[in-house]
């Protein structure tokens, strides 16, 4: 089902970050790394190169919790992400896609405990956190790492799919049917998220994983750019703009031109190679779930997620209105049950 491309598979890639228009620090933070080789940067080895053995991987990471304690934790969870997987991926035996995917998800989970260790050790910067949304590539397919509301999409055919899936009140109550997807955008609580890396000691961090095709783009993005210009928009730019900078510069210029109310970050990566099938009519394309083996659904048991102290509505301190999350889901859905039953 998952065989690795014996033929090579060809990356383009760029990525840029920026302070937007009313912030005035960047708590976001990314990351690009050619894992075979073991280098993270934007240099044109990088920029243009073959996956390699031990594959590649992005990250995109948005920070919160005021002054320092967001920008800390953004940058702790991508050189965690990083390090962990040259150290722990690159000494594997069993090369498989089925180890990357368990290495990229057990990275995730090793940023977390980090974070949270630190800011338990350090009152200062205590209930810091970052969204993360880590992406690896080998052979033929990504995998998907997320927690938060960081977006990973995929573009193809001039059209965008998203692969992730927004770990947040408004995705909660758009799957239960209370709201649709253009009211959860313009919502007042859709910065309202169920989990982030830090705040608590385990989180569960979704998996997934996609097939790539020969011309495929990928899109990752904090929320300064997806709660500011739409999927059909980012799908339009990449298939027009064949250079990558230019591209991610045209798409951070739009959210600055809507008021850029946010740090907006953006990676983009294209695909090409003999190592790649065109793409076919009947591809499944979208949020797939991994199916990890029993013994390696989590590198620690993860309970289900119960939230942290009561909320701050502020959205500089976002990471505190986790706990609020699930209850205000239950409420909203009880509310809008009892107005139905009312004569």
């Amino acid at each position: 089902m998952f065989r690795r491309a014996p033929k090579p598979v060809r990356i383009e890639v760029f990525g840029k970050t920026d302070l937007g228009k009313t912030r005035d620090h960047n708590e976001d933070c990314f990351l690009v790394a050619d894992l075979t080789r073991e280098e993270a940067s934007l240099q044109p080895s990088v920029r243009d190169h073959v996956v390699g053995p031990h594959g590649t991987v992005f990250v995109v990471a948005d920070g919160m919790g005021g002054a320092a304690a967001g920008e800390l934790a953004s940058e702790m969870a991508t050189e965690t992400i990083y390090s962990q997987l040259v150290r722990a991926w690159g000494g594997e035996r069993e090369v498989t896609p089925q180890r990357f995917a368990y290495r990229l998800k057990e990275a995730v989970e090793v940023a977390n405990s980090r974070i949270h260790a630190h800011a338990k050790a350090h009152p200062e910067v205590r209930g810091m956190g970052t969204t993360t949304t880590a992406v690896g590539v080998l052979g033929d397919h990504v995998y998907l790492a997320q927690v938060g509301d960081s977006r990973a999409y995929l573009i193809r055919g001039g059209r965008a799919y998203q692969l992730t899936k927004d770990q947040s009140l408004m995705q909660r109550l758009v799957e239960a049917g209370e709201l649709t997807e253009e009211e959860a955008a313009q919502s007042e609580r859709r910065n309202i998220i169920l989990q982030a890396l830090g705040p608590d000691a385990k989180v569960k961090v979704d998996l997934t994983h996609q097939e790539i095709r020969r011309g495929d783009a990928l899109a990752l993005c904090s929320d300064g750019l997806s709660g500011q210009v739409k999927k059909e928009e980012i799908a339009e730019i990449v298939s027009a703009e064949r250079d990558l900078q230019a591209a991610c510069d045209k798409l951070i210029a739009l959210a600055n031109e809507r008021g850029g109310p946010d740090n907006i970050t953006v990676i983009i990566a294209r695909f090409d190679g003999e190592g790649l099938r065109p793409a076919g009519r009947d591809d499944e394309v979208g949020h797939q779930l991994y199916p990890l083996i029993d013994t390696e659904t989590s590198t620690e048991p993860v309970p289900v997620y119960r939230g942290s102290p009561p909320p701050v509505p502020n959205r500089q301190v976002r990471w505190r209105m986790v706990a609020a999350a699930v209850v205000a889901a239950a409420l909203v859905a009880a509310a809008v049950y009892l107005v139905s039953r009312s004569p």
